[in-house]
């Protein structure tokens, strides 16, 4: 018998560079260092993207959006959230909760927590208490704590489509 529920789990990382954009949970944040990548490097909905294909076994963001593709050069990583949504309710499932904690030394992230989950949720049409996003500093360090890089968690719950 199938089971109703399926768990996935995300991680990524991105070094950070000057001069950067710094798109994180959907959302730009203003900072002298943004992430680097060959889309737009928001490490938050990478991961989430990451965690939503575990759960179903649908293999990675790297499978669907592959960084060789010049068609995801620069991409909004929310379009990649959408469709990687998409494909989970496509075969017949939807979140329960995400639960995701950015790891970054700065800027702080606590005053931008609420705009990234009202992005998410959003994204993914559920309601906004579904959504948790937690930030650490990694108390300076490896790469996070010298500021060279930023890395994110997520894990989702799914559930079978009433």
């Amino acid at each position: 018998m199938p089971t109703p529920f399926r768990i996935g789990y995300g991680y990524d990382v991105h070094q950070l560079a000057p001069g950067e954009e710094f798109w994180l949970g959907g959302i730009e944040i203003e900072h002298s260092h943004g992430a680097v990548g060959h889309s737009d490097a928001d490490v938050l909905l990478h991961v989430i993207c990451d965690a939503l294909l575990g759960a179903l076994a649908l293999r990675d963001i790297g499978f669907h959006f592959p960084d060789t593709d010049p068609q995801y050069k620069g991409v909004d990583s929310k379009k990649l959230l959408q469709h990687t949504y998409d494909l989970v309710t496509e075969a017949g499932w939807e979140l329960c909760n995400l639960d995701s904690t950015i790891c970054l030394q700065e800027p702080k992230i606590s005053p931008h927590v609420d705009a990234m989950r009202g992005c998410i949720s959003g994204l993914l049409g559920v309601d906004m208490n579904q959504v948790s996003v937690k930030a650490t500093t990694t108390e300076k360090l490896g790469f996070v704590g010298t500021k060279e890089g930023i890395s994110a968690h997520a894990v989702v719950l799914l559930h079978r489509s009433a």
